[in-house]
């Protein structure tokens, strides 16, 4: 399903785009002092945007899967891949640094809560976990950059600080917005750990582990942890999603100049070519995390075959 997913992708970010008010052509020839008709035409017919629209559908689709090439800026004239390049290393960074924030916060929380069941810790962490659901990443970003600002005067840095410059300075550009994107993605993981753990602890192998003396942290770990982190796994692997739409916001607010803001600018400018190449890379990346994720099952149970 990778190949017609693919191009069904490609076909519906093409189309969306396009579909948006306005033209890329609008803002070119907004930087002239007089502008004609004339001018416009001249404009849209050097960036092939006379063309019938399945034209230039297919040769967009000729350029990319055929010649292997993203494409150039409809506005700065720049190849489109080195954009790509400088912008993905901050995008990647925040997102694995909030996948792991939201792992190492949801899975201890939601194991605990499984087998510390109707107790004020459980009851505790399934209110932590709904309040990390409800509460929005954005008015939450907000607020940490507003009031820190009002109180004591402290603004996050606004250059990006590259880790080969400076590890610590850079860790501490990223920690925050990381924390908060990891926040809103836990409290999923850790509603979907617990619900899993109840339901392995009440296995018969697992009563039989119990029955034959095994330490907690065995029967726990050994025997119904792996079983049940195969739906988290899904949960996880849907989050990537969650990832690159929650990057957008988060690299707008603290002004983290990555992919998310690459799309934004791109959009807001109607940059054709930007917006279609990010999207579909942002396409690649989901449906082979989808397909990564698949595979892993077969490692978490070994009842999963693959022929």
């Amino acid at each position: 399903m990778i190949i017609p997913t693919i191009i069904l992708v490609t076909l519906v970010v093409f189309l969306m785009i396009r579909s948006i008010p306005g033209s890329v052509v609008d803002t070119i020839v907004s930087q002239y002092e007089y502008v004609t008709h004339d001018d416009i035409v001249a404009v849209r017919h050097e960036l092939g945007l006379d063309k019938p629209v399945l034209t230039q559908y297919v040769t967009w689709l000729d350029q990319i899967f055929i010649h292997g090439d993203l494409g150039t800026s409809m506005l700065r004239k720049t190849p489109i891949i080195d954009d790509i390049k400088a912008r993905v290393p901050v995008t990647l960074e925040l997102g694995i640094l909030g996948l792991l924030i939201a792992q190492l916060i949801a899975l201890p929380i939601g194991i605990y809560s499984a087998i510390r069941q109707d107790t004020p810790g459980d009851y505790f962490a399934r209110s932590f976990a709904i309040l990390c659901i409800a509460v929005p990443n954005f008015w939450l970003a907000t607020m940490v950059i507003v009031f820190p600002a009002l109180w004591w005067g402290y603004m996050p840095p606004i250059m990006l600080i590259k880790f080969t410059d400076n590890p610590i300075g850079n860790l501490g550009m990223f920690i925050i917005p990381a924390i908060i994107l990891g926040m809103g993605m836990s409290g999923q993981t850790m509603r979907m750990t617990r619900t899993m753990m109840l339901e392995v602890l009440r296995q018969d192998y697992v009563r039989t582990a119990w029955a034959k003396g095994l330490k907690e942290r065995v029967v726990v770990i050994r025997h119904a942890l792996k079983n049940a982190l195969i739906p988290v796994i899904t949960i996880i692997g849907a989050q990537i999603a969650g990832i690159i739409g929650g990057t957008v916001i988060i690299e707008n607010i603290f002004s983290l100049p990555g992919m998310g803001q690459l799309i934004t600018d791109a959009t807001s400018k109607r940059d054709y070519t930007v917006v279609s190449a990010v999207m579909l890379l942002f396409a690649f990346v989901m449906v082979f995390i989808n397909l990564a994720v698949d595979v892993t099952y077969g490692f978490l149970d070994p009842r999963v075959h693959y022929k």
